[in-house]
């Protein structure tokens, strides 16, 4: 015999971890502190100096 499933109770749970999953990308996507943003930043900067420092006009 099957096992009862309350849909209502499985819809809810499916969004549940839909927006969970969502937000745990966007986390990892927008998820940097302040220092380990200055430091990309900074890094970005360098790289840029560098390759303007070797252009040949």
């Amino acid at each position: 015999m099957s096992k009862v499933v309350n849909l209502n109770r499985f819809k809810k749970q499916k969004a549940r971890d839909g927006k969970r999953r969502d937000g745990d990308a966007s986390a990892a996507q927008h998820g940097l502190s302040k220092a380990q943003k200055d430091l990309v930043k900074a890094r970005a900067d360098k790289a840029k100096r560098d390759l303007d420092g070797h252009e040949t006009e």
